[in-house]
């Protein structure tokens, strides 16, 4: 009986330990084999991932392929010969943009069709780059590929693909150009048919070899001679001698020798050139755009904006886009006005265009002398609040005829009571002050149709009377306010550009009001304080006169807090003679004839002359 009770007992706990074993066994087994999992749960995951890369590297989308053989090297924009390094910066420029666009598209398939896999793709790349847009929402900009070394600026909201990107402006304005210029874009692809007909060949035609060079009269005798007289009293220049004359020709260095030594700084601001014009005879109009060109460091020149008042000369119309197209640069940037508007909105027009750091407003009939530009731009580099004018040397208006003397005198400006402006001697106050014979020399006024001013200082300073009618009195009323509201206004005389001094204005004026009047009676009204009462001795017709509201002016004028006229007279413009001076006048007034009923003109004489 006990022993098969200690059986049973043996029997239990052998069960009982190889149970426990066995657990214990199969505990082991499943933790180690956990880990096991686990590892090679991580091996075939890493496989995958190296699979997948490995797979995608060998093998590459039709579409990816296709891209891949559409990316070939350009030589021609990698080109570095002696005829294609003025338009280098252009092409690589170009290029990279269409390196870049192609790129893009490679990313998303998608958007790719089978047809990009043709060759088209490139060209349709380059395509939109060269082509001037025509619709409203590609609209070119002022920002030229060509630009190395401007100072870097903020970017518009819209981007130029032809003339990089159109900077903000003190007055900004979105611009769709009429036409900018092709002629290093397409140089080496001979738009336009170079090789073939030219359609300019009649006025190349007409262009005498040697006629005009150095700054030499043109003679004309016979028939021509006849021609020109009659087109003298229509354009108020002999236009039969200007076509004569090649577009580039030499003009005489009319400069003190003086200038020549002087020397530049190389970092210098940039230029727009503000070129306005109505009904521009053809010849003078092109020749003053080739010498602003020819005769300035390229890398100054930031734009050449001509803003059209609204011409109706056929000359003027597709003909003037196609010569600018295919003969000048893509600095060069024609607006058109949709109607008469006049020089001073004109002129304002072309500065909100221009992204340039420094505005230079010229004349449809001038031609830049050498050296001209790099003296307006130091000096406004020295002084900001500069408004500078370079000597203007005289065009003849019969024979074109580039006038040069010693280089050495030059008068600065003035004005008459009358309102008028005119050209008076420098004083021997300011002869003294200056130091040097070349340093830049105080002018009570300017003439206004040549001068450089920095962009900020042009609108901070009021830039014109908007409220002005086309043309007239604008240049007396910006000269009073540069001088009594902070400003400086220069002669340059290292700076010389011809101009033709025309005997008539060969066009009408709007309603044919006495504008210059007009303009000059708002500018007496709003700086000359008291001395106001001298001028309408001479012009008493307009005290009655609408000369519209100069509330806008006269607040400006409160804001910048300016100085009085009187501070004009005693510290710029002293040696005027003031008829209503006690000191040294016994009596002034008018001058008539009782028996003719007519009055002693003073023929624009100085006061004092009398």
């Amino acid at each position: 009986m006990g022993r098969g009770v200690d059986s049973k007992l043996g029997g239990k706990m052998l069960r009982d330990i190889i149970s426990a074993f066995g657990r214990r066994q199969v505990s082991l087994i499943f933790f180690r084999y956990k880990y096991m999992v686990l590892i090679l749960s991580c091996v075939l995951f890493l496989w995958a991932c190296l699979g997948d890369s490995t797979s995608s590297v060998k093998s590459v989308h039709p579409v990816h392929q296709a891209l891949e053989e559409l990316e070939p090297e350009y030589p021609d924009f990698e080109e570095k010969t002696e005829k294609e390094i003025n338009n280098r910066n252009i092409k690589e420029t170009v290029h990279k943009t269409v390196h870049k666009t192609v790129h893009r598209k490679k990313k998303d398939p998608s958007l790719l069709r089978e047809k990009i896999l043709s060759s088209k793709v490139e060209d349709e790349e380059r395509s939109k780059l060269l082509v001037i847009p025509s619709d409203s929402e590609s609209k070119i900009h002022n920002q030229d590929l060509d630009k190395q070394y401007q100072k870097p600026v903020s970017p518009r909201r819209r981007e130029n693909t032809l003339n990089g990107v159109m900077m903000r402006n003190q007055d900004p304005v979105d611009v769709e150009w009429v036409v900018v210029g092709g002629a290093d874009i397409y140089k080496a692809q001979d738009v336009g048919g170079r090789g073939g007909y030219d359609e300019f060949l009649q006025d190349f035609a007409k262009q005498v070899e040697g006629a005009g060079e150095g700054g030499e009269p043109v003679h004309l005798s016979g028939v021509e001679k006849q021609q020109g007289e009659e087109i003298l009293k229509k354009e108020a220049f002999n236009l039969v001698a200007s076509d004569k004359i090649i577009y580039t020709r030499s003009v005489p260095d009319t400069r003190d020798r003086r200038c020549q030594a002087v020397h530049y700084d190389a970092n210098l601001p940039t230029a727009s050139i503000v070129i306005i014009f109505t009904n521009e005879a053809w010849s003078p109009l092109i020749r003053t755009i080739y010498s602003v060109l020819n005769r300035s460091p390229a890398e100054f020149i930031h734009e050449i904006i001509l803003v059209d008042d609204f011409s109706d000369k056929k000359h003027l119309g597709s003909k003037l886009e196609r010569f600018i197209r295919k003969y000048f640069p893509s600095k060069v940037k024609l607006l058109r006005l949709k109607e008469r508007q006049g020089l001073i909105r004109a002129r304002l027009t072309g500065a909100r265009a221009a992204t340039g750091d420094v505005l230079i407003f010229l004349d449809s009939h001038c031609e830049c002398n050498t050296g001209w530009l790099e003296p307006l731009l130091q000096r406004i580099k020295e002084e900001p609040m500069a408004f500078v004018v370079p000597i203007i040397d005289v065009i003849d208006d019969k024979t074109m005829e580039y006038y040069h003397g010693n280089g050495n005198y030059f008068q600065v400006g003035g004005f008459t009571w009358g309102g008028h402006f005119t050209w008076i001697d420098i004083s021997p106050e300011e002869l003294a002050r200056r130091g040097s014979p070349i340093a830049p020399t105080r002018s009570p006024t300017m003439a206004g149709g040549l001068f450089a001013v920095s962009r900020k200082t042009f609108w901070d300073l009021g830039s014109y009377d908007e409220e002005m009618d086309v043309w007239g009195g604008e240049n007396l009323e910006m000269s009073f306010r540069v001088w009594q509201c902070g400003g400086v206004l220069e002669t340059i005389p290292c700076s010389r550009v011809g101009h033709i001094f025309r005997s008539f204005h060969p066009y009408s004026f709007p309603g044919n009001k006495d504008t210059h009047g007009i303009n000059t009676a708002r500018t007496v009204e709003v700086w000359m304080d008291e001395y106001k009462k001298l001028f309408y001795m001479h012009r008493p017709d307009l005290l009655s006169t609408d000369i519209g509201s100069v509330k806008n002016r006269n607040k400006f004028r409160e804001d910048k807090q300016c100085k009085p006229f009187s501070w004009f007279l005693k510290n710029i413009y002293h040696q005027k003679f003031i008829l209503d001076d006690p000191e040294h006048v016994y009596a002034y007034g008018r001058l008539r004839n009782p028996n003719t009923d007519t009055c002693l003109d003073n023929l624009q004489n100085d006061d004092k002359d009398r």
